[in-house]
């Protein structure tokens, strides 16, 4: 949700009575720091921060988040324990996000107040495991609050997340598909008419769900000696929008390789994610960038305002939950 979940967007899922996350790998420190202050300028209701565990600046973003007073911070990759126990002990709840069941016990032994599962189904970078076997399998592992990810977009999903256990859901490209997105009309509509995503790793190196475009097609006919070559260029127009120098954005790419099995070109990839999706996201040009999303893609037609959404969501995930009642009666 980078470049998606801004001030705007987060604010309407707030005031809507949902947890809105400002999504804060695109920003600066000094960005997130106007985001965090234009949030609470709009809603008194509580925000969350999501944040790079492995960014070169974490500490510094955690002290923000402590010093503005968020209330959550969530991860798209595990926390190192310190992490979670310095913003514990500051009073933020900590929501790591994972693909599989001994990554969430891992955090939860750490202290983490709650999981994420992210199924196979979600947008962005995905695991293979559908959420429907992910979801149960990490409930069962661990005694905190588990959200459910990956193909959720109406209350028959939040119905179904709650009847494997789950405390709630999380929703990217639903959210995406409403009118409070800051997304480009045109963005949108490409969205709405496109049924058909595709994992691939000529994005960043890594698994990441996209919509199916002549542009991801074309990534993936490229060769290896291009890819490099085109990662190279979007890394310098990313330090020059990023304010990053040279040396911040190389002590990130040594944290995104530490203790995984990433090849440099891998992480050199690692900067078109940021470029390409901005070049759809912010500039609207769906034909220069790539287009994360989830498979419910396939079954959104609709752009309604975030209070509507959840309205309906929660109208007929109650529907569904007295009807099941009604059977066991």
């Amino acid at each position: 949700m980078g470049w998606v979940a801004g001030p705007r967007l987060v604010t309407a899922v707030a005031e809507a009575g949902g947890l809105g996350i400002l999504a804060s790998a695109t920003m600066t420190l000094d960005r997130l720091a106007q985001a965090i202050r234009e949030v609470r300028d709009r809603t008194d209701a509580p925000f969350g921060v999501n944040l790079r565990a492995d960014a070169a600046d974490a500490g510094d973003r955690i002290d923000l988040l402590v010093r503005e007073g968020v209330r959550v911070a969530s991860f798209a990759l595990a926390p190192k324990p310190e992490l979670i126990a310095r913003l514990k002990d500051a009073g933020v709840v900590v929501i790591p996000s994972v693909g599989a069941r001994r990554h969430a016990e891992k955090v939860a032994a750490w202290g983490a107040d709650a999981v994420l599962v992210q199924g196979g189904e979600g947008g962005g970078h995905t695991g293979p495991v559908a959420t429907t076997l992910l979801l149960p399998q990490v409930v069962d592992a661990v005694d905190i609050p588990v959200i459910a990810a990956g193909g959720f977009f109406d209350g028959r999903g939040l119905a179904a997340a709650l009847a494997y256990g789950a405390a709630g859901v999380a929703m990217g490209t639903r959210f995406l598909l409403t009118s409070d997105s800051p997304v480009p009309d045109e963005v949108k509509r490409v969205y709405l008419r496109t049924a058909e995503t595709v994992v691939t790793r000529q994005v960043d190196g890594m698994p990441h769900r996209v919509l199916r475009s002549e542009l991801v097609d074309a990534l993936e006919r490229s060769g290896r000696v291009t890819g490099l070559a085109r990662a190279l260029r979007n890394a310098a127009a990313f330090r020059r929008i990023s304010g990053l120098s040279w040396r911040a954005m190389i002590a990130d790419g040594r944290a995104m390789k530490h203790g995984k099995d990433l090849s440099w070109s891998q992480v050199l990839m690692a900067a078109n994610t940021p470029m390409l999706l901005r070049a759809a996201m912010v500039d609207g040009r769906p034909d220069l960038g790539v287009m994360a999303s989830g498979q419910a893609v396939a079954v959104i037609d609709d752009l309604p305002g975030c209070a509507e959404l959840i309205g309906e969501i929660v109208r007929q995930a109650a529907e569904r939950i007295a009807a099941q009642q009604g059977l066991l009666a």
